[in-house]
Order: structure tokens, then C-alpha cells, then sequence
């Protein structure tokens, strides 16, 4: 399984950013589908998730504001971002669990200026 992501980039505060990743490969029964992010200098999180049923996910610090989806016909998974902040810069990863086995991204630079 490879996953590559797109959509990051530099973006004014308040503004939108939309994070797609795509899945391929030979597999199936994906478990779940999330976002992490690492900014400088802190430990990974978790940003949003969503699970094969369709339940979602989110840390506290972007409910209200990110929004996860999934197009199973299309092994993608995406992250709609409103209201970006400063503090949401940092370097989002894309994360697959398929058949219990965790896959990630190379990465996505996010940066917001205040």
C-alpha cells in the first residue's frame, strides 16, 4: 500500500486548505483512514480519523473547523481545513489501517501565517 498526499501549502490565517491522499495497491478492507499531523519540536497526533463504517474523529483543537471524508470507490481520504490558524502549521500524514497493518504518507508542510 502507497499513500500520497497533496494539498498543503502556505495559506493566510482564516483561510481554507483541502488535504487529499490516495491509496495504491493491492488490498482491501481498510480499517480506518485518518490525518496526523507533527509540528516542530512536538509528538505526532492525531488530527481526524474516519472508520470503514464512516465514524468520525476529532481532536478538540479543530472540531468545528476540519472536516474528514472518504471516497471508497476512490482509496482517498480527505481533510477540508476552515479557519485555519497559525498554530495549525506543521506537516500533515496521511494514515491507512488496512487489515490491522498502519501505513503512512510521506507528508504534507501546512504552514499558516498570522
Amino acid at each position: 500500500v502507497q499513500l500520497v498526499e497533496s494539498g498543503g501549502g502556505l495559506v493566510q490565517a482564516g483561510g481554507s486548505l483541502r488535504l487529499s491522499c490516495v491509496a495504491s495497491g493491492s488490498f482491501f478492507n481498510i480499517n480506518r483512514m485518518g490525518w496526523y499531523r507533527q509540528a516542530p519540536g512536538k509528538q505526532r497526533e492525531l488530527v481526524a480519523a474516519i472508520t470503514s463504517g464512516g465514524s468520525t474523529d476529532y481532536a478538540d483543537s479543530v472540531k468545528g473547523r476540519f472536516t474528514i471524508s472518504r471516497d471508497n470507490a476512490k482509496n482517498t481520504v480527505y481533510l477540508q481545513m476552515n479557519s485555519l490558524k497559525p498554530e495549525d502549521t506543521a506537516v500533515y500524514y496521511c494514515n491507512f489501517i488496512v487489515a490491522g497493518i498502519n501505513y503512512w504518507g510521506q507528508g504534507t508542510q501546512v504552514t499558516v501565517s498570522s
